[in-house]
């Protein structure tokens, strides 16, 4: 595998081949969010920022360097189902179906929270959105690290998403613990994003994975 890796007084970058499975990877990665760091990590859609969501300060890390308000939540990503046990109450009819039809994939649902999570990561909500993306190699990132990561986008609230590892680098110069740079992600939109806490469910952003398609599959949807 060809990989570099840039030190810095405030963070590295990993350049690497989205095809290879190199455990140095996972190492560092784990590593860093252990230590309490953020990572800007590729997925389906863009790139975007990674933590430990069990650590409060990690997380406080996110919404400083984001500028992002601390009444929105933050995501997850999941790399298998069985991963939501610790992290929500419970799922519905709907819910399981989504997840077994659009799951991997670009769409982020919105459950009711397990008690076990910080406040913070559900901006007291008591509601958490998660996604299990259909990359291959995050899949395998997730597997690797045995934990759930915060999934919110690598950019400053407000501005567009960042395709690359320089669009990453540019809005946050030395802010970021480690950079896994894989190249250009390969999303145009960003992640559906379904509340499946309400009945019927209410979709909250349109994304990838059009309301049609949903109620296709569960009926009737909420509109914001």
């Amino acid at each position: 595998m060809w990989r570099r890796r840039l030190r810095g007084s405030m963070g590295k970058t990993i350049k690497i081949n989205i095809s290879d499975r190199d455990p140095f990877i996972v190492e560092e990665t784990r590593i860093v969010l252990k230590s309490g760091g953020v990572a800007a990590i590729p997925t389906d859609t863009f790139y975007g920022l990674g933590v430990d969501p069990f650590n409060t300060g990690a997380i406080e890390k996110i919404y400083q360097i984001k500028g992002r308000n601390t009444n929105k939540p933050l995501l997850l990503l999941i790399e298998a189902t069985k991963r939501l046990g610790s992290l929500i109450a419970e799922t519905t009819k709907d819910s399981e179906t989504l997840m077994r039809e659009l799951w991997p994939g670009p769409l982020t649902i919105i459950f009711r929270a397990s008690p076990a999570l910080p406040a913070i990561l559900t901006a007291g909500t008591g509601k958490i959105g998660i996604r299990l993306p259909a990359s291959s190699f995050l899949i395998w990132l997730l597997e690797g690290l045995d934990m759930a990561i915060t999934a919110t986008s690598a950019n400053p609230s407000g501005l567009p998403s960042p395709s690359t590892a320089e669009d990453v680098e540019k809005y946050f110069p030395g802010k970021i613990d480690l950079i896994i740079d894989a190249g250009r992600a390969d999303g145009i939109m960003e992640s559906t994003v379904i509340d499946a806490t309400e009945a019927p469910m209410r979709l909250i952003r349109e994304g990838m994975i059009k309301t049609e398609r949903l109620e296709g599959l569960i009926g009737k949807i909420n509109r914001c």
